[in-house]
């Protein structure tokens, strides 16, 4: 059942220009965010500055810890080796750039939360690799989500709704402006992403409307269980006062096809602002294609051919479910609301730090600003 709350280049290596100008200098102390997913790897080192943070090395990488997971209910011994490798090169990455653990934050998500030999996984890394991973539960991971790309949401709107479409779940908190500043209101996690909707669903040869629109079911399905009705924001949505924020490899890669890029550019996709129409007609182009055809195109590859019309089957159920007609395309989520926490609690007096340490333990997540 999804979890509900009410208010609380190629085998993927993507660069990441920076975010905000470096306007501390290079004498900033270095941060480490690292979040190992379900389908993905990713790290980013950035600096402080002024307006945000200036990103100084990055890594990405599919590992697809999660397959088969939804079968066996365990972590498949090649893809946590696939992890392990990718997890290893992260650590050289921060020794290298002299990251210390006490400005790292690194996160496993839905896969290492849902196998039950998900822990020993993560102490597996820990021992061999150096990396203490902290499995976070899915409200942290949907507030971060949140945090990372809450700056896109069009100021104008009274309501947003951020999904992040990960390999095993979909997080998906709504927001209401509140003077300034977006609240969440409501938020829930569905136990269906790109790599468990596609197990679920594998593409038949010749696969026509009726398998596309199986996922885009069983995703409605999973958003129907989770019991948020919010009517007041369906109103602001119908009303054209609110809009989607799609954050994930699969959304990104769906605006790369709008776009018709020659290879990702994250300049161009970042911020991008999509129609529902755009999202379909992407969506109808994939499925033309077929599973050789979306492998040559540069922004999907054979590493995700097989998974990103599982992501816009994913869209597209909440689009119908909460009509809206943009989306604002982010190529930020999780981890950049690592950094942004970790920086703005680096600012905090000691005093003052100790005591939030003190009062979070077992508390319930915040709502991000």
């Amino acid at each position: 059942m999804p979890e509900t709350r009410g208010a609380p280049k190629r085998r993927d290596e993507r660069s990441q220009p920076s975010r905000g100008r470096d306007a501390s200098g290079r004498d900033a102390p270095l941060y480490g965010a690292l979040d190992l997913g379900t389908n993905n790897c990713r790290l980013l080192i950035a600096r402080p500055t002024r307006d945000g943070f200036r990103v100084v090395d990055s890594f990405s990488r599919i590992v697809r810890l999660g397959e088969g997971l939804s079968r066996t209910g365990r972590l498949d011994e090649r893809a946590m080796d696939r992890a392990y490798e990718a997890l290893a090169l992260c650590a050289e990455r921060l020794a290298r750039r002299g990251v210390p653990a006490a400005r790292l934050s690194a996160v496993a998500t839905q896969a290492c939360r849902a196998a039950e030999n998900g822990p020993a996984f993560v102490e597996r890394v820990r021992q061999g690799a150096g990396l203490n991973l902290r499995i976070i539960d899915p409200s942290e991971e949907a507030r971060l989500s949140v945090e990372g790309c809450v700056n896109l949401i069009d100021p104008a709107a009274q309501a947003a709704l951020v999904i992040d479409v990960g390999g095993g779940s979909t997080e998906m908190s709504w927001l209401r402006k509140s003077g300034e500043r977006y609240d969440t209101v409501a938020w829930m996690s569905a136990p269906l992403g790109v790599v468990t909707l596609a197990e679920r669903h594998p593409e038949p040869p010749n696969s026509g409307e009726a398998w596309y629109e199986a996922m885009v079911a069983d995703m409605g399905a999973a958003i129907a269980a989770g019991g948020v009705r919010q009517d007041e924001l369906r109103d602001l949505f119908a009303q054209d006062r609110g809009h989607l924020v799609g954050t994930s490899g699969a959304i990104t890669s769906l605006a790369g096809i709008h776009l018709k890029l020659p290879r990702y550019n994250r300049d161009r996709v970042d911020g991008l602002w999509m129609t529902r129409a755009d999202c379909e007609a992407a969506a109808d182009h994939l499925k033309a294609l077929g599973p050789s055809g979306r492998a040559r195109e540069a922004c999907i590859g054979p590493d995700r051919a097989d998974l990103v019309l599982a992501g816009a089957a994913i869209l597209e159920a909440v689009q119908r479910a909460w009509p809206s007609e943009r989306v604002r395309v982010a190529d930020r989520g999780l981890r950049e609301g690592l950094l942004l926490q970790m920086m703005r609690e680096a600012r905090k007096p000691a005093g003052r730090r100790r005591r939030r340490r003190g009062r979070s333990r077992g508390s319930a997540p915040s709502t991000p600003a």
